[in-house]
């Protein structure tokens, strides 16, 4: 924090340095301010002009050029001149130098109090004492403690409680838990995410069991967030252990789609295997299990194209990114003999690791039928398409594909 202080200094140094260097100019600014005024003819000059000029309506008078209405216009105008010549030309007198020397101390010390106030209020200085925390403990009591008199000192800092809050849920300190998440919902609002983990917090203390207190946590979290995957988590767990294995897996499910964490959905997915074993579901069957958001696609031919190729012709269904800029981003295969087939795609079905359904929230799918069996279309070969097809969670009723068209 020392370092922190200290670097501030040093940046507020240059901005002192631009208030207090005028000063040291001042002195050669007002002599030559001074000299520059004594030796300005500039209102000479003007009244010079002025009466040459009124010299020369005067003889046009005299010699019966001009009559005496046109002498008093022309002369008004003239004085009128004068007046807007010279007018700006009234100087008020030079202060002396060392004048508004003392500004200069109270501008500095308001620049630096406004500096370290500001920062105090916008700064981060809480999540720098948070970093150090981490950097100076060497195990996770030690760890606790310094977070602990972080809390002390800056309760209104949401990283604090954010912190603090997962080490007493996975140390066991329920309650401590719990204090520490309502202080968060209490600074951050209640947030949909937060609202499902202090009900399946309350849901866990109470032996895995809904009470009033959690379902009512669950109907807002719901009503804010109708897809929150910890509360389908949490719905799972509670259908598993009264032996709704069906339910449990439609819970998780749903939990698995909504999910941005990697290795809480493998967690799922084990969950989903254990219950379809309870179930009785042979293995094959077990590996259907959806990893992440998919789409569920429903493919058939059109009927004036049945019976052109092979029923063991394959068919490919490739699902791309709406602007077309990533690989494939899943591909599964069936059979022309199959058709209409249901099926689900998902990461499963990724090309690469770095082009995966659960990148895009929209795709647009594209069934071919290979005439050669070959990943590049040719001509003959027969497809289908649909733009705009959301991905997320599968249960419902599939989107559908038609094949309609042949290349030519």
């Amino acid at each position: 924090m020392i370092q922190l202080w200290l670097a501030f200094a040093l940046l507020l140094l240059p901005a002192l340095w631009l208030l207090v260097a005028p000063l040291r100019r001042a002195r050669l600014v007002h002599d030559a301010q001074r000299d520059f005024e004594a030796n300005d003819k500039s209102a000479e000059q003007n009244v010079a002009i002025y009466h040459r000029r009124l010299a020369s309506l005067e003889a046009a008078l005299e010699r019966g050029d001009i009559d005496q209405a046109r002498f008093e216009e022309d002369r008004l105008d003239l004085d009128r001149s004068l007046l807007e010549d010279t007018e700006g030309l009234v100087r008020r007198p030079l202060h002396a130098p060392a004048a508004g020397r003392l500004m200069v101390p109270l501008v500095a010390v308001a620049v630096v109090v406004g500096s370290v106030l500001w920062y105090q209020q916008h700064g981060a200085e809480g999540d720098l004492a948070l970093f150090n925390a981490f950097q100076e403990s060497d195990s996770l009591p030690t760890l606790l403690a310094r977070l602990e008199q972080q809390a002390e000192s800056q309760p209104s800092n949401p990283n604090v409680w954010a912190t603090l809050y997962p080490i007493y849920r996975d140390s066991g300190q329920g309650e401590a838990a719990l204090h520490a998440l309502d202080n968060l919902i209490a600074i951050e609002g209640r947030a949909a995410s937060l609202l499902a983990q202090k009900a399946q917090l309350k849901f866990f203390m109470a032996d895995r069991t809904l009470t009033d207190e959690v379902q009512a946590l669950i109907d807002e979290t719901q009503e804010l967030n109708p897809s929150e995957p910890t509360i389908f988590g949490m719905l799972g767990v509670h259908a598993f252990d009264r032996g709704d294995y069906e339910q449990a897996v439609d819970h998780w499910r749903r939990a698995i789609a909504g999910m941005s964490d990697s290795s809480s959905a493998q967690a799922l997915r084990e969950g989903i295997q254990i219950a379809q074993q309870r179930m009785g579901v042979a293995p094959d069957e077990q590996e259907a299990v959806a990893q992440g958001p998919g789409i569920h696609v429903s493919v058939s031919l059109e009927e004036r194209l049945q019976g052109l190729l092979d029923d063991d012709t394959r068919v490919f269904i490739i699902a791309r990114d709406m602007e077309g800029e990533l690989p494939p981003l899943a591909v599964a295969r069936v059979t022309l003999g199959e058709l209409p087939a249901t099926l689900i795609i998902d990461d499963r079905h990724a090309m690469s690791p770095d082009a995966s359904l659960s990148q895009v929230s929209e795709v647009r799918l594209l069934v071919r039928v290979s005439k050669s069996g070959g990943a590049t279309p040719e001509t003959g070969d027969m497809y289908g398409d649909l733009e705009g097809v959301r991905v997320g969670d599968v249960e419902g009723d599939p989107v559908e594909v038609v094949i309609d068209r042949v290349i030519e």
